[in-house]
């Protein structure tokens, strides 16, 4: 097994980087990755397919806020992104131009009512602030004065359009908290969903606020080097219940999206037990981990050198993975938040 980060490494050409979402979203392209033969290629539309009864559809309910701000400190430009709130009135955030303060500065925005206090510094620009406003008041007013904070592989010039207002969201957001959509979400429709409750798939949600680490890719040689976010994540008792219920019954559970597969492996146990959490998680799953709680994973094509390429390579296997993805670019599949995705059974499948 690797621990080198450049064996996560790849050549992915310009033009296979999505910038807009397929229209209509059930034409983007899905390659289906069996455990046992080489990869398929379909269609969004074509997922329904893949499901039996009783399966288990899991997906994450976080909605994407305004993370991205721009505050002054006396005449200094500070741009600002929320990473997480740290649930005591704190956010973790990151920083632009972060050597131009100190413990204690203020950091005035542009409504002049709202403002900021430094309360920590980390190396490599990022800390933590508190602003002065909570809970309703606060989300009002992030919603009026904040940006979305689009991946920076997505081309905005001028930055986030109206059209990002309603792409960049799922169909599941639900619990405000995220700074990045869990992309794989974004090909659900309203057919989609009917279709899948035909056939008897049961859909359930959990919540896994998704930070703006999730963009960094390894800088480290070695990836056991890596130091990974925290995210604060949410499985609720009854969610844990239904799903023991469906692993006692043998019954498949189908995370979408990578965040869902990592809030699940980090809330069972080791003996497969799923338990109810509240809690951050920094789980790092690469390739060596053993998978105790999904089937089945649906998500996006990601970046080289990513934790979320190691992530997929763990759950499908390294070179089962990396022949899927030199054939998704050689066939012209869109990578990342806006791009196609893939549907990958696990090895124990």
């Amino acid at each position: 097994m690797t621990d080198q980060t450049v064996d996560f490494d790849f050549d992915l050409p310009e033009n296979c980087i999505a910038h807009h979402p397929m229209r209509p979203k059930d034409l983007a392209k899905l390659l289906y990755i069996p455990a046992q033969h080489g990869p398929e290629d379909k269609i969004i539309r074509d997922l329904p397919s893949f499901f039996r009864k009783g399966d288990i559809l899991i997906a994450n309910d976080t909605k994407v806020i305004h993370a991205k701000l721009s505050a002054m400190r006396g005449a200094a430009h500070i741009g600002i992104t929320l990473d997480r709130p740290m649930g005591d009135g704190r956010w973790h955030v990151l920083i632009k131009n972060s050597k131009r303060l100190k413990v204690g500065d203020k950091l005035d925005f542009p409504d002049g009512k709202v403002y900021a206090t430094v309360e920590e510094l980390e190396i490599g620009g990022s800390g933590f602030i508190r602003f002065n406003v909570e809970g309703y008041a606060f989300d009002e007013w992030l919603r009026a004065i904040g940006q979305l904070a689009l991946p920076p592989y997505i081309e905005r010039p001028t930055g986030p359009t109206e059209q990002d207002e309603q792409d960049y969201h799922t169909i599941f957001s639900h619990h405000p908290g995220a700074v990045a959509a869990p992309t794989a979400g974004l090909h659900f429709t309203d057919d989609l969903l009917t279709q899948l409750d035909t056939i008897g798939v049961e859909r359930l949600t959990l919540t896994l606020h998704v930070g703006a680490g999730t963009f960094l890719p390894v800088r480290s040689d070695n990836i056991s080097d890596h130091h990974m976010h925290a995210e604060y994540g949410i499985i609720t008792p009854e969610v844990a219940e239904q799903l023991n219920q469906a692993k006692a019954e043998k019954r498949r559970i189908i995370a979408v999206g990578t965040t869902s597969l990592r809030l699940l492996e980090s809330a069972v146990d080791e003996h497969g037990i799923m338990h109810p959490f509240h809690k951050e998680t920094s789980i790092f799953i690469r390739p060596g981990y053993r998978f105790k709680a999904v089937d089945m994973l649906m998500t996006n094509f990601h970046l080289p050198r990513s934790t979320l390429f190691m992530l997929v390579c763990a759950f499908g296997g390294i070179e089962k993975m990396r022949h899927a993805y030199q054939h998704a670019i050689q066939s012209g599949y869109r990578f990342y938040s806006y791009g196609d995705a893939c549907l990958i059974e696990g090895r124990s499948v």
